[in-house]
């Protein structure tokens, strides 16, 4: 399962996607941290299968995206929302930071 969130703004939607067993752990690699405790509230919205997760986002919608975790990850690439090159890992977890200039 996949936490799923979105805020609306007047760019577009910001969509939070982690995979559920990540969520409020502190990953860091000693050259930067990604905390998913402190900001577990970003991340944790509906709880929502893959499938699910993956027809509620679109690029038309989209304005940025923080994506957490092997599942939610492949679903941006699966959909053309991201490239293998765009992920970034740390511990072995891959992530990627989407950002539209409109």
């Amino acid at each position: 399962m996949i936490y799923f969130k979105e805020y609306e703004t007047d760019k577009g939607l910001i969509v939070a996607m982690c995979d559920e067993e990540l969520l409020g752990r502190v990953l860091a690699d000693g050259r930067r941290e990604l905390d998913l405790k402190m900001y577990s509230g970003f991340y944790k919205g509906e709880l929502v299968t893959e499938d699910s997760a993956r027809s509620r986002i679109s690029m038309e919608e989209l304005y940025t995206a923080n994506v957490v975790g092997k599942r939610s990850v492949r679903i941006f690439i699966e959909k053309g929302l991201a490239q293998e090159s765009d992920v970034l890992t740390i511990q072995d977890i891959p992530f990627i930071h989407i950002f539209r200039i409109v």
